[in-house]
């Protein structure tokens, strides 16, 4: 059986974090960080080379397929962040309505800036990933 490509690594979060050239996407990135691991209790792990991830937990899809992955996490990609909010978003419209500015995919929250989303909303839709990934995946 395949491995997932995206693994925790021994990459410092500090020093991966320090390396952001721009100097808004640094601060927002960290900001994130803050946020994420006060919210989920557990402190950041680089997960392969650009994603920082929190708390880890077991699946196993009806295929057969099996892995381990991050419960929640972030990376500074080059134009914006990237918020891994792992049940997706299909039951969180009501929060996403009130963000501000972002765009989505299946398990990808994109925020151009920080200064541009209501940070109350997103501890709000952080801390439900958290907990609906608590309920489907216990610790």
């Amino acid at each position: 059986m395949a491995k997932n490509k995206t693994q925790p690594s021994a990459i410092s979060v500090d020093d991966f974090i320090a390396g952001i050239a721009d100097d808004t996407r640094r601060a927002d990135c960290r900001q994130v960080v803050d946020l994420m691991t006060e919210l989920s209790g557990e402190p950041p792990k680089m997960w392969g080379k650009s994603i920082i991830g929190f708390g880890q937990y077991h699946y196993q899809y009806d295929s057969g397929r099996e892995g381990d992955f991050m419960r929640i996490g972030v990376s500074p990609r080059a134009r914006e962040l990237t918020l891994y909010i792992m049940p997706g978003f299909e039951t969180y419209a009501g929060l996403l309505a009130q963000l501000g500015r972002h765009r989505t995919g299946k398990s990808c929250l994109y925020v151009p800036r920080l200064a541009q989303v209501d940070i109350d909303v997103l501890k709000t839709l952080i801390s439900a990933s958290l907990a609906a990934m608590a309920e489907k995946y216990p610790l």
